[in-house]
């Protein structure tokens, strides 16, 4: 008989992506609409994809 697997977290992994390193990265929120009251730099340092840390993304990779 074989072990059971864990299910995927549906949630974690719509928003969460895994690159070939194994590094998990994500969208930066508050970036869509509504942006005139921020300064430039804030609006395109959200456009780039944010990583997690080593802690948070050691804990996470197994529930993706």
């Amino acid at each position: 008989m074989a072990k059971c697997k864990q299910k995927t977290h549906k949630a974690s992994s719509k928003v969460l992506k895994k690159k070939k390193n194994g590094t998990l990265t994500y969208k930066k929120s508050n970036g869509n609409h509504k942006t005139n009251k921020d300064s430039a730099k804030q609006v395109r340092q959200r456009r780039n994809k944010g990583t997690l840390g080593k802690g948070e993304a050691s804990r996470l990779k197994s529930v993706i």
